[in-house]
């Protein structure tokens, strides 16, 4: 078993007198899928934006390990920030959205190249001056950009306009964009949301290449119990904003509490 690349430690999350999540305990292993899922309610897309630095979680830590020890995510994301942390981001963490955030006026490559600001770190006078290094910076991100469009089969799509792409296209631009920013944790929020069963296998088989040929490890919220059940090594289920069931994809599809919690009955009822 890898070691686990994220530890979510007893975290909760209160709007007010409204308690979204509750005393939330998982982790996410290296190299693995793990999703995410529960009814709609359940308190998912506030644990993602705890995670993704959207929130500040009321309580508990969010931790991300790697090469560089452990990193208290709660300490990076200091305050509640509308569009997220640029500090997770630079931590390893990135995501995408269930409603598509592209900059739809601007090319295809312009959006992978948008998302590599934090690693080139060249000033506005070496961008004028056309430093070597502001060179190398430039011809490096251009390469990331062209290497991830050819791993999600966009590089055909590269000049055009981002808004012009296929709804499906525009899903893997999205994942491409994440990679750009070298994450060691990616976050998809719902991918599958409006695609058509041809474009979902087709995102199955992404996500699945992003572990096996990347060493990618993937934190999905998903409610395509196929997609799921396919690509998932480890599944996390949320119900009314507590964890119900933690396992394999065998384990918790057997889990009378996560039967009853999608049936809307009592796990008496489902043993009976």
């Amino acid at each position: 078993m890898n070691a686990a690349i994220l530890e979510v430690q007893n975290v909760s999350m209160r709007f007010g007198g409204i308690v979204a999540n509750r005393n939330v305990s998982f982790s996410a292993e290296k190299g693995a899928v793990t999703a995410l899922i529960g009814p709609n309610g359940a308190g998912k897309t506030t644990m993602f934006n705890c995670i993704t630095g959207f929130y500040r979680a009321s309580e508990g830590r969010i931790v991300l390990n790697g090469k560089d020890g452990a990193q208290d995510i709660g300490d990076l994301a200091t305050r509640p920030i509308t569009g997220g942390s640029h500090l997770v981001t630079r931590a390893g963490i990135a995501r995408t959205f269930q409603n598509i955030r592209l900059f739809r006026e601007m090319s295809v490559v312009e959006n992978l190249l948008v998302a590599q600001h934090l690693a080139t770190r060249n000033g506005i006078l070496s961008g004028v001056l056309r430093t070597p290094a502001f060179r190398r910076a430039e011809r490096e991100a251009i390469d990331r950009a062209y290497y991830w469009l050819e791993q999600m089969s966009l590089a055909d799509d590269a000049n055009r306009l981002a808004g012009e792409l296929p709804y499906g296209r525009q899903r893997r631009l999205e994942i491409a964009r994440a990679m750009c920013t070298g994450p060691r944790l990616i976050c998809l929020d719902e991918p599958a949301a409006g695609l058509n069963p041809s474009e979902t296998r087709d995102l199955a088989e992404v996500i699945q290449r992003l572990c096996k040929e990347h060493g990618q490890t993937v934190l999905v919220i998903e409610h395509d119990m196929g997609l799921v059940m396919r690509i998932s090594n480890h599944i996390v289920v949320l119900d009314h904003g507590e964890v119900i069931s933690d396992g394999t994809p065998d384990h918790v599809a057997n889990d009378p509490a996560v039967v009853a919690a999608y049936l809307g009955v009592s796990e008496e009822e489902v043993r009976a």
